[in-house]
């Protein structure tokens, strides 16, 4: 177990790259030892090493001196002076592709918060056009990720060297449909239709015609029906086929949050105990997810915290459930899951730092 250990950000400057800065720089166990924070620097603050922090999001500066920390001008060389063992990528996924092959020659541990290396099937990852897929690098790169949810894959987390940390929307609603799918109960025949809802910032920082503020709020609208990038991550995750589930994506006119509403048949009749119980031998050893007993999650709920809450209603004739999903897109949905991811690769309280 190491008692700590020398972190590194690059893509501090985004939404969740802020919320990344912000759980590392406030971890119990990295007390002392404050990330690196690299990325592209403007050659004008590169003459005064890199931008302050606290230019760049003033809601981190502290007492302990955090704002005067600054983001510097990345290299390789730097990480390795200052002996960074941990690189965590909050960066587009093309960067992604690109920086993980060296960074794990170099011997560093990577939490690489992008898709580029969530998806197994080559199938799946079409959807992202990756310009490298199917060369030798690629494949052996893409052998060695483990997708980050602990819930899921706990053990293999903790040996591995790439952690591709899962989608936002994805999280919301692998979470609450393994543990049905893997227990048999969910009818498949009969599809599972997923209603998942997003506030603007699961889009990211750049402005696009859609999220800004004429357009999205006051309004209610989806998208990418049956081609969101995230569907992937979904059919590999649950174990089901394309034909089995129906995934929407929508964008709400909020900050952030995500709320996934998701129906599913029962191939028999079952109790609410019994649906229950199958919920909490499942997560028994997972502190990160809240399963709520009568009431369902909402999204003022989760906002702002690292947690994951369930909760679902069965119909009449218990054949039938609604399952609510509710999580923070930029903690337990991005930020939040990589600092669990390096919890348990470093063998750390999974739940340190994140409660």
């Amino acid at each position: 177990m190491n008692e700590t250990v020398q972190t590194a950000v690059v893509g501090v400057t985004g939404y969740a790259g802020a919320e990344l800065a912000r759980l590392l720089l406030r971890h119990p166990r990295l007390k002392g030892v404050p990330p690196v924070f690299a990325g592209r620097v403007e050659e004008k603050n590169a003459s005064r090493g890199g931008v302050p922090l606290g230019e760049i999001h003033p809601q981190l500066v502290d007492s302990h001196g955090s704002g005067a920390l600054k983001l510097e001008p990345f290299s390789w060389e730097l990480l390795a002076a200052r002996g960074v063992e941990v690189l965590f990528l909050a960066t587009p996924h093309e960067q992604s592709r690109e920086w993980v092959p060296e960074a794990l020659g170099r011997g560093l541990r990577v939490i690489d918060l992008s898709g580029a290396w969530r998806l197994a099937e080559a199938s799946n990852r079409a959807v992202y056009a990756f310009q490298d897929d199917g060369t030798e690098l690629a494949a052996a790169t893409q052998a060695q990720a483990v997708y980050g949810m602990p819930e899921l894959h706990r053990a293999q987390i903790a040996g591995a060297h790439l952690v591709a940390n899962p989608g936002c929307y994805a999280t919301s609603v692998i979470l609450p449909l393994k543990p049905l799918v893997g227990a048999g109960l969910v009818d498949l025949r009969h599809g599972i239709v997923a209603d998942a809802k997003s506030g603007v910032s699961g889009a990211g920082k750049v402005p696009t015609a859609k999220t800004h503020f004429m357009y999205a709020a006051d309004n209610l609208s989806a998208y990418g029906a049956f081609t969101h990038r995230h569907t992937g991550e979904l059919l590999e995750q649950i174990g089901v086929g394309a034909s089995d589930i129906t995934f929407t994506p929508h964008l709400l006119p909020i900050p952030r949050g995500i709320l996934s509403t998701i129906y599913v048949h029962f191939r028999e009749p079952q109790s609410r105990a019994a649906v229950a119980e199958v919920y909490r031998k499942f997560f028994a050893a997972s502190p990160m997810v809240r399963l709520y007993d009568k009431a369902l999650p909402q999204i003022q709920y989760s906002v702002r915290t690292c947690y994951a809450d369930i909760g679902f209603q069965l119909a009449a004739d218990g054949k039938r459930a609604v399952i609510v999903s509710c999580l923070d897109n930029l903690l337990k949905g991005a930020s939040g899951q990589a600092v669990q991811n390096l919890n348990v690769m470093l063998g750390w309280g999974e739940a340190e730092g994140l409660e």
